[in-house]
């Protein structure tokens, strides 16, 4: 499976006002609900041109509390049919049951990995994940910039206590390692990652800390505020964070997200900081399900704390000649549709579609001259 080069629209900046400074009254939430399921979305129609210029106009909370509200413009968008289509109509036999509601996002077998050790947490692609003072999780995406949910700072209606001091959070190790344990040495790891038996064991040491650095910027754009993390809201359920100062990590490019069966074993990747394995950075990989233009739905094994995590894939990169990790989504949560008395449950990331990637990518690199291919 190969990356496939696209060219993308152009979503520029235009006007921007200063709102009223927001109040910051709730407590992060590290999950949304909706009762809208994949068939819903599937039904729903496409949005018109003047529809996305609203939605992907977007709000700037800076780290003085100033609120500002940006306008844009679209360019070389073709507006697509009033049909929703997916790509995809096949549906998990495992996703098409009904399953009683519980409270641990984990589905049979729990199938995340902690990853120990310096050797593994200090390199790449798990060097990318970082942790938000909110609770949260996110995905370095460039230099100084972080891609994360847009509820693990926003609710829907107002910015959350912790957005006006925000911060994000690098694991290091506390000190030098211990010797791993059998089932951490890096042949292990990769049987075990392959599909072995090997059962989850504790690490054998877990002190970790982290480095802080503030947010400098946040955007969210427009269609999760004015959503209000209703169906239409979900689809925009990303945000993206500038630090004061650069990081100094590599970082992961972002991607156009491609079909699902366009995905090596229709697999997606992503690390995370669950909530039930505090001080640790939690891995796993799952086959992708169903999916709508804007939203992926998966059976990935996630506890509260992983939202925000960037899904990533791995293909082949013709033009560089190389295998290349790219981010093409970013985790939102827990899901579930109650019908008839049971609950139909799903994980859920928002996609990376071209004009998101159009939107983020001017928000990383300041021009759209960088942002043509995708």
């Amino acid at each position: 499976p190969q990356w496939v080069l696209q060219r993308v629209p152009v979503v520029l900046p235009q006007q921007t006002q200063v709102k009223p400074a927001p109040q910051f009254l709730s407590e992060a939430r590290l999950d949304v609900s909706s009762s809208c399921d994949p068939e819903c979305h599937k039904k729903a129609p496409r949005p018109s041109y003047q529809d996305l210029r609203e939605f992907l106009a977007y709000e700037t909370l800076h780290s003085n509390g100033q609120l500002t509200e940006t306008a844009v413009g679209i360019y070389s968008f073709r507006t697509p049919s009033n049909t929703h289509s997916a790509y995809s109509s096949e549906s998990p036999g495992k996703q098409a049951q009904p399953h009683v509601r519980r409270k641990r996002q984990i589905f049979g077998h729990d199938s995340r990995f902690s990853i120990a050790g310096q050797d593994f947490l200090l390199k790449y692609p798990f060097s990318v994940s970082v942790k938000l003072s909110t609770g949260c999780s996110g995905t370095l995406v460039g230099d100084r910039h972080v891609l994360t949910a847009a509820h693990c700072v926003h609710d829907g209606k107002n910015y959350v206590k912790g957005a006006k001091k925000l911060r994000v959070g690098f694991l290091k190790p506390k000190q030098r390692d211990t010797p791993l344990s059998p089932f951490y040495s890096p042949s292990n790891f990769i049987n075990r990652v392959g599909g072995g038996p090997t059962p989850y064991v504790p690490p054998t040491n877990s002190k970790m800390k982290f480095q802080w650095i503030r947010a400098k910027r946040t955007h969210i754009p427009k269609g999760w505020i004015k959503g209000n993390a209703n169906e239409i809201g979900m689809d925009y359920d990303y945000a993206l964070l500038e630090l004061k100062k650069p990081h100094k990590r590599q970082h992961m490019k972002l991607g156009i997200s491609p079909p699902a069966q366009r995905l090596p074993g229709r697999r997606v990747h992503f690390s995370g900081f669950d909530n039930d394995r505090p001080g640790q950075l939690v891995y796993r990989f799952c086959r992708a399900g169903e999916e709508t233009s804007d939203l992926l739905y998966q059976h990935c094994d996630a506890q509260p704390g992983a939202s925000g995590s960037g899904v990533y894939a791995r293909m082949w990169d013709r033009r560089r000649q190389r295998w290349e990790r790219k981010v093409i989504g970013v985790f939102s949560g827990h899901q579930w549709v109650e019908r008839q008395g049971a609950s139909q449950e799903f994980n859920v990331a928002v996609r990376v579609t071209p004009l998101k990637y159009a939107q983020i990518c001017y928000w990383i690199k300041g021009n759209f001259v960088d942002c043509r291919e995708g």
